[in-house]
């Protein structure tokens, strides 16, 4: 006989294994239920993680105690900063990763957390009992009971998989189907779309021809994620490569386009408009002679590539044919086609902002089956949804990210109060305070409220405030250091920098564009001595000091006005107001407002449909 359980988590995917870490680590009993225990945080789509936005999160995740960050760097086999040529606001981590090594290290690391048992079997259903979740019931004919639910079924509710005619039920290349839930949620009253996401086909990388292709080497810059101190090894660190499509590979591709289920009318279901498949290229682009693709290794001890921009759904022997008119691919072989998948997904407007569902108490949905995609979005959205369900079960309040402290905030705010009409993917766009929101100071920003409420460890609280002594005390370092001309005006030069004629405050020189924190340190010693103190996260801290610097003003600029329109958010809408009475509010307004049942005005102020005029009549109700 299984025990009951605080929480039961469905799905060991990226956002499963969030939520079952945060919930065993807060200290409840909890029970990851997956169908193969050898696949556990499976990377399903590309072997990377990070990119624009998406590394913020990972590093949020981090520093509210996550594992996603950690599991990164110990799997990591290139790593790279995007968008250094702009703003702090948009450097984004990303790295390159072993996809076998990945989903073995977050095994070991779940299965090493206390609180945590496994199950290895199917979910086809739920126990509800007067619209309270009670537990769960398998494919093997158990009943496990449980005070809440966690559902993170990613694409197998319900996934069919499509390969030009083909058509096979499955989650996953290789993986079985999940049946029943859907059906049952949408008899309590839940709606139910589908949506769809595919993947390229891998590459046997003993068949390409590297020589024609452009190698993109990672920054090797000892970089990672978490803000743990520990070292990374770049030792065994590989390339990507780039080549192009070109007129004839379309021309290829076009001659299947009859035999897509994308374009035959199969597939009815909407796809990621930011991740099309090569198909949607060529036809939302048909001026375009090329598409740039990237060919990103799938780990160190293999010769698997997976082939970045060329997903498809078409029959695989076009797929093959069209890559071997692709200069580098001319004699490649794949180790499988590319697939498009179908999958049942819940419209997230049916959630709290704590990922309860509304319509049964202690039911939680978090990652793919909310309309998101993306392995850091479901990560995040797993671990939002573990705390929330201890905190719960403990009896204390929900913790919610407002948008201004976390993307995890502006994620799980755009899904509740915008819902979504296609995949949803985060962009630094989507945040209006993206400054404020930057992935060098997200331990800054969250771990406090993560040790608050019983989860980020005391020693990841001891790293924040020994940063915090680091960095005052390198602040006050360079307002008090004078610089005279001598010393630092064949610096000046080599950077193109206006040269001092007499002393001057370090800091000052600092706020200047052309000059880096690291240029000081070379001239002026102590700044790196206070700072290895940190030892591996030396540079780290540096970095955040600088931008710090040389942002200050727009930094307080930007929380001033976050702070304004907080004040906006916190107004609460009174429950006992009749939407539908107030008939100077639009029509479409009312509808979405008494569907939406928003709690604040901020909330409001966001829904789709609602506009400025709205929510001046119902702040003038309101008496505001």
């Amino acid at each position: 006989m299984l025990p009951e359980y605080d929480v039961i988590v469905v799905g060991a995917g990226h956002a499963g294994c969030e939520a079952a870490a945060a919930a065993a680590n807060m200290g409840c009993k909890t029970l990851l239920v997956t169908m193969d225990m050898t696949k556990i945080a499976q990377m399903s789509c590309n072997p990377a993680m990070g990119g624009v936005a998406k590394g913020q999160i990972i590093r949020e995740i981090d520093a509210l105690g996550g594992y996603s960050g950690i599991v990164t760097d110990k799997s990591m086999i290139q790593f790279r900063m995007l968008n250094k040529s702009k703003g702090p606001a948009l450097w984004s981590p990303r790295s390159q990763n072993d996809r076998q090594k990945f989903s073995i290290i977050w095994r070991e690391l779940l299965e090493d957390t206390k609180n945590l048992d496994f199950w290895q079997d199917i979910v086809v259903g739920l126990i509800i009992d007067n619209d309270t979740l009670k537990g769960i019931k398998t494919k093997l004919g158990i009943n496990i009971f449980g005070k809440s639910v966690i559902l993170t079924n990613g694409t197998f509710e319900n996934g069919l998989m499509h390969i030009g005619q083909t058509k096979i039920e499955g989650g996953r290349a290789g993986d079985q189907v999940s049946v029943g839930i859907s059906d049952q949620l949408k008899d309590h009253g839940f709606e139910v779309g589908r949506m769809k996401t595919g993947t390229p086909a891998r590459l046997d990388g003993r068949t390409i021809d590297f020589s024609k292709m452009q190698e993109q080497k990672g920054d090797n810059e000892n970089k990672k994620f978490s803000y743990l101190n520990y070292e990374v090894d770049y030792s065994n660190h590989q390339s990507c490569w780039i080549t192009y499509t070109n007129l004839d590979v379309h021309e290829d591709l076009r001659t299947g386009l009859s035999d897509s289920p994308m374009f035959n009318g199969t597939i009815k279901s909407i796809g990621p408009r930011y991740c099309p498949s090569i198909e949607d290229k060529i036809h939302t682009f048909a001026s375009k002679d090329n598409h740039q693709l990237f060919l990103e290794p799938e780990g160190s001890n293999t010769n698997e590539y997976y082939i970045n921009g060329f997903s498809s759904s078409l029959p695989w022997e076009v797929q093959l044919s069209a890559m071997h008119k692709i200069s580098g691919l001319e004699n490649v072989k794949i180790f499988r086609p590319g697939y498009a998948i179908e999958y049942d997904y819940y419209p997230p407007t049916q959630l709290y902002h704590s990922l309860e569902t509304r319509l049964i108490h202690n039911l939680y949905f978090a990652g793919q089956i909310n309309g998101t995609t993306g392995y850091e979005e479901a990560g995040a959205q797993g671990l939002i949804a573990g705390i929330n369900a201890a905190l719960k079960i403990q009896e204390k309040g929900e913790f919610i990210l407002g948008r201004d402290q976390a993307y995890i905030g502006v994620l799980i705010d755009d899904l509740i109060t915008k819902g979504v009409d296609e995949p949803y993917r985060m962009f630094t766009s989507r945040a209006e305070y993206r400054l404020l929101l930057r992935q060098d100071d997200a331990d800054e920003r969250l771990t406090k409220l993560s040790f608050n409420i019983g989860l980020a460890t005391e020693n990841r609280l001891s790293l924040l405030s020994e940063k915090a002594d680091i960095k005052k005390n390198i602040l006050q370092f360079l307002k008090k250091t004078s610089v005279d001309p001598k010393s630092i005006n064949e610096l000046l030069r080599k950077k193109k920098s206006s040269e001092i004629r007499q002393k001057v405050k370090a800091i000052d020189l600092l706020r200047r564009p052309q000059i880096t924190i690291f240029d000081l340190a070379e001239y002026l010693g102590k700044i790196y001595t206070i700072a290895r103190i940190a030892e591996n996260r030396a540079d780290e801290i540096l970095e955040n000091v600088e931008i710090s610097v040389k942002y200050e003003g727009y930094i307080k600029r930007e929380k001033e006005l976050a702070d304004k329109i907080k004040r906006l958010n916190e107004v609460k809408i009174l429950g006992s107001i009749d939407i539908n009475s107030l008939k100077s509010i639009s029509t479409e307004a009312r509808q979405k407002l008494t569907k939406a049942k928003p709690k604040t005005i901020g909330e409001a102020s966001r829904i789709s449909g609602v506009s400025p005029a709205d929510i001046s009549v119902l702040l003038l109700y309101m008496g505001r």
